[in-house]
């Protein structure tokens, strides 16, 4: 095998541990945060790597140049993280709670603030309760 075609090789195996690790972190961490964390960084890296190999084999050893890889591979990189974040918040906000194990909360301030503003306002803006939903004239 050329040198290439071992860089290929690494970086299909390395993506399909950081894919293997993204779904043992599914099965064995604590709470929903957690999660999110191993299958947002673990799975984005994986997929990028296996792709990375992929778009490597093509270009050098057919020749052929696949620029739709390359922009999927940005878009994985943009999207997902961005993804997991966002759900993370939205659990966050619910009131899903964190693992007993949890050492630091550094949503806290952050919510406690926004709380007091919704507070504040003399519409209701919030949903207390989760299961009835928000009257239509009062949403922003």
């Amino acid at each position: 095998m050329t040198t290439i075609e071992w860089l290929i090789a690494v970086l299909a195996l390395l993506g399909s541990i950081f894919g293997f690790l993204s779904a043992v972190g599914i099965v064995r961490l604590p709470d929903v945060y957690s999660r999110l964390h191993a299958t947002g960084k673990n799975s984005t890296f994986g997929i990028m790597m296996i792709m990375a190999a992929v778009f490597l084999y093509f270009f050098i050893l057919k020749g052929e140049f696949i620029g739709k890889l390359l922009l999927t591979i940005l878009f994985v990189f943009i999207t997902v993280p961005i993804a997991a974040l966002m759900i993370s918040r939205s659990a966050y906000r619910i009131g899903i709670p964190m693992d007993a194990s949890t050492v630091c909360d550094e949503m806290k301030p952050f919510y406690d603030k926004e709380k007091k503003t919704y507070a504040n306002n003399s519409k209701q803006t919030t949903n207390e309760n989760p299961t009835k939903p928000l009257p239509t004239e009062n949403r922003p």
